[in-house]
């Protein structure tokens, strides 16, 4: 079985300790993208395996070798539990796909807001807003929200007024899917998507309907 690797990032200025950055491709990394139940019964597995290879009197022991997996899969759990399911996800998408640019543009502004960004809306033909959170600032680009796939392009204009407004990062929601070749420019260019069940997470509840406030 693969081991966790850490990547040993240099001290910033004025800090004592050494940070450690989970690998990406890591086993423990992986289990955090999986369902709550795999690292659940890796974790069972591997206890009873460490149960059965100690000799009597140090079975308990043995016990030891799937805590970290049973932490794993508490912490995925507490995850999944709010995350909304497949159903759920596809029914909220529908009625963003019906509400207006005024309303969806508010919704994405108060839901910003609310996870802390300070906010900015500019008029810009590949960006819709610019935000700040912690030193770090970032354009959104979300008019286009009700495109079925999203193709390479917009993230292209996206990714160049990033360059050229020189802010660290570029954000592209959409409520509707995006193409490969859209997902592979996003991943080289660092490209933040938003869509699907973490867009749902971004708004949960919406203030609006096609009808108008809720």
């Amino acid at each position: 079985m693969r081991q966790m690797k850490f990547v040993i990032m240099p001290p910033a200025k004025g800090e004592r300790f050494v940070k450690f950055k989970m690998a990406k491709n890591s086993v423990f990394a992986q289990l955090l993208r999986a369902n709550w139940y795999v690292s659940g019964f890796i974790g069972v597995l591997m206890g009873l395996i460490g149960v059965i290879s100690m000799p009597p009197g140090y079975r308990l022991f043995g016990t030891i070798m799937g805590i970290p997996f049973l932490i794993v899969c508490f912490i995925r759990f507490r995850q999944q539990w709010d995350e909304p399911g497949p159903m759920r996800t596809e029914e909220v998408l529908q009625k963003m796909r019906k509400l207006t640019w005024d309303q969806f543009s508010a919704e994405i502004e108060v839901a910003l807001l609310r996870d802390g960004f300070a906010v900015k809306r500019i008029d810009m033909q590949e960006a819709d807003f610019h935000i700040t959170a912690d030193g770090k600032t970032a354009l959104v680009s979300c008019r286009r929200w009700k495109v079925p796939n999203t193709g390479i392009e917009p993230l292209r204009e996206l990714h160049k007024a990033v360059v050229r407004e020189g802010v660290d990062e570029g954000y592209y929601v959409t409520a509707g899917e995006y193409t490969d070749n859209a997902l592979k420019f996003a991943s080289e260019k660092k490209l933040k998507l938003i869509h699907d069940m973490p867009l749902v997470k971004l708004l949960k509840e919406l203030r609006y309907t096609e009808t108008g406030k809720v």
